[in-house]
């Protein structure tokens, strides 16, 4: 499951990447070669960096990727170790549904309320703000897979990165199969 999970959040950054360059391309062209540059492209461009951001650090959480202070972790062995990761995943968990899944649906319910609008495309904003219950969600579901595997006694490569001789530099090779 998590691997198809892996999988496809992948490919959806990358189809946003594709979309944003092909925008800010379309951005620069018409601003400099047609000199009438495009009204819309400029607001698309900041909502598709906000979906990037967002998702993206859904992806870098399940691959254990953000930054980390490892200062404790590494100090600690065996139980007290096990027992610190499991605490932090267990708060990871709770972030991530509480301020962000429960946060953002509330947020987005908000706004699609309010109806409130985007000034250059028109886009109903709770469609935009719907990347951070997306991206909780997200979240929680890694943190719940690293919780289910420490309980299981495994851990994956990505998950021991922190762990590893050369602590915080994962040697993970990014691949899209």
């Amino acid at each position: 499951m998590r691997r198809i999970v892996d999988k496809n959040l992948a490919w959806f950054l990358v189809a946003l990447m594709a979309l944003a360059i092909v925008n800010v391309l379309w951005q620069v062209f018409t601003r400099w070669v047609l000199n009438d540059p495009s009204a819309w492209t400029e607001e698309l461009a900041r909502y598709l960096l906000i979906w990037i951001g967002l998702i993206g650090a859904g992806y870098a959480a399940g691959k254990k990727l953000h930054l980390a202070i490892d200062l404790l972790p590494s100090a600690l062995h065996g139980r007290r170790r096990r027992a610190l990761e499991f605490f932090i995943d267990a708060i990871v968990l709770l972030f991530a549904v509480f301020a962000m899944v429960i946060g953002g649906i509330r947020l987005m319910s908000l706004t699609l309320l309010m109806d409130q609008t985007s000034a250059a495309l028109g886009v109903r904003l709770g469609y935009v703000y719907l990347a951070i219950p997306l991206s909780g969600a997200v979240i929680a579901f890694y943190a719940v897979v690293s919780i289910m595997d420490r309980v299981r006694g495994r851990t994956s490569p990505e998950a021991d990165a922190s762990g590893t001789a050369d602590a915080g530099h994962s040697q993970t090779e990014y691949t899209i199969d």
